[in-house]
């Protein structure tokens, strides 16, 4: 087995994006290849078939490789909830919520559980691509790094490093990550590329040269230019990729401070005639034809800042309107009428009460439901099913039994071999579990029909075969403005 590993100058450089793009140039190469993150930090998460927890970059990375994800792709997965702590999903398996300063107390114990997936790979596939976190040279934190060196050095691969032209100074970037790493990783080195190049590729042209005199014997493999249309999600919910997409009527997502899986709300952008908003504001909420809730790591302290900033008040007002109200997950669980969790095994502790726009009410346990199921959407225009995936804590019951005339399952999902009963509709409120709810066209076009957008279009393509189109794409793009010769060389194809 052949290793490399993508590094990058700083945070969001690119380094998911490049392993899933080297995935699938490698994959249509005829190699077998595997990504893999040794520690990932993200509250994106993903189940596997087996219902495991993984970081939904690897799981995105391990599509475009041709591969089932698996949590040896990602044996460690910090989930954060807040007040400087996080979830920690060890092989797949949630474990305690633990401090930063307590976390990197067993970091040896941890490095044993990274290296055993790392040889778990050796005979499973011919190249293992490995995404590093941050910087490889945060002189502070370098010795109880698991994520960047120390697995190619264990490996005895090669990396390449990754620069963000759209910070700016990526010459120093570059130049300064190489000259700050220590000699046994730098001999390590297979080259670098900068990213993101807007405008004129030809006004880099001299690039090389300037590098070359303080980098001679590490190749430039080239420049980038960035791609708006060849972005696959991002692990970061946050990030630029998170804002606001599309020309229409306006879906409102809530944007909470502890946001997770904001990857629900990308198939819409397939679509047109909508515009997809996130929304931190009263007033990022004027106009919206549709307001969702998504899913949160702290879902009640997500509730709180609901309350504190007005929005709660402001969707209470929407649906009083007739506006559709959707929640996912955590934002599901803020729809009813109570929440309580004792022992704070989900974020904050507390019993409270919801925004009551659903007969239900959730406790939280220590159990955390992970699995993946195949959803049935059944209605008089469309009928659907595709997979789909939970992650969550907590048990949620409907509590007002004399109301069940008004309503509904939302959907059905199979899990083992019989169908059951999935969320909830009520008077204009959706509320789901699933994660990959709005990848079916019938569910997105039923949600805009029950709020009256006629000028709603939706995409002709799946977003499974969008997904791998963007894949296949990314691969070209790489061919097309990078000189591959050295990996080439390295993986002798």
């Amino acid at each position: 087995m052949k290793a490399i590993s993508v590094l990058g100058t700083s945070s969001n450089a690119g380094k998911s994006w490049m392993v899933t793009a080297l995935g699938a140039w490698l994959r249509r190469n005829g190699v077998k290849v595997a990504p893999f993150k040794a520690q990932n930090m993200s509250n994106n998460s993903y189940v596997t078939l087996e219902g495991g927890e993984i970081g939904r970059a690897q799981a995105v990375q391990a599509i475009a490789c041709g591969m089932r994800p698996i949590v040896e792709m990602n044996p460690i997965l910090l989930k954060p909830s807040g007040n400087g702590t996080s979830q920690l999903v060890l092989l797949g398996e949630a474990r305690q919520h633990i401090a930063a300063i307590d976390y990197y107390q067993h970091i040896e114990t941890l490095w044993e559980t990274v290296r055993d997936s790392l040889e778990y790979w050796r005979d499973r596939c011919d190249v293992l691509l490995l995404e590093g976190a941050g910087s490889p040279v945060e002189l502070n934190l370098m010795h109880r790094d698991l994520v960047n060196l120390r697995p190619i050095v264990h490996l005895q691969g090669r990396w390449i490093l990754v620069g963000d032209i759209e910070k700016g100074g990526v010459f120093a970037q570059i130049i300064g990550t190489h000259q700050l790493l220590p000699e046994t990783a730098r001999d390590l080195g297979l080259g670098f590329i900068v990213n993101k190049f807007r405008g004129d590729l030809r006004l880099f042209n001299d690039a090389e040269k300037h590098f070359r005199d303080y980098m001679p014997h590490l190749p430039y493999i080239g420049v980038l230019p960035y791609a708006a249309d060849l972005q696959p999600e991002s692990e970061d919910s946050l990030c630029s990729e998170a804002e606001s997409k599309g020309e229409g009527a306006k879906i409102a997502w809530i944007r909470f401070p502890h946001l997770s899986n904001s990857q629900d709300s990308q198939p819409w952008q397939l679509d047109l005639g909508i515009e997809t908003v996130w929304a931190k504001t009263i007033a990022d909420l004027d106009n919206a034809k549709i307001i969702i809730l998504p899913g949160s790591k702290n879902t009640l302290s997500d509730l709180q800042w609901l309350r504190t900033s007005g929005l709660a008040n402001a969707i209470l007002a929407a649906h009083h309107r007739g506006v559709p109200i959707v929640g996912i997950c955590g934002g599901y669980q803020m729809l009813g009428k109570y929440l309580c969790d004792r022992e704070g095994v989900a974020g904050s502790s507390g019993d409270v009460e919801g925004l009551g726009l659903l007969p239900i009410s959730t406790e939280f346990m220590a159990t955390k439901q992970v699995r993946q199921v195949q959803a049935l959407w059944q209605s008089s225009q469309s009928t659907d099913k595709w997979m789909t995936y939970e992650i969550h804590m907590g048990v949620t019951k409907l509590i007002e039994a004399s109301e069940s005339s008004l309503i509904q399952p939302l959907l059905q999902v199979q899990g083992d071999r019989e169908f059951r009963d999935e969320g909830m509709q009520c008077d204009r409120v959706w509320g789901s579990y699933l994660h990959g709810l709005f990848e079916s066209v019938a569910v997105r076009q039923s949600l805009t029909r029950l709020a009256n957008i006629p000028e709603h279009q939706s995409a002709s393509i799946s977003w499974q075969d969008h997904q791998q189109k963007l894949y296949n794409d990314m691969a070209d793009l790489l061919e097309t403005h990078l000189d591959l010769t050295a990996i080439h060389r390295y993986l002798d194809i």
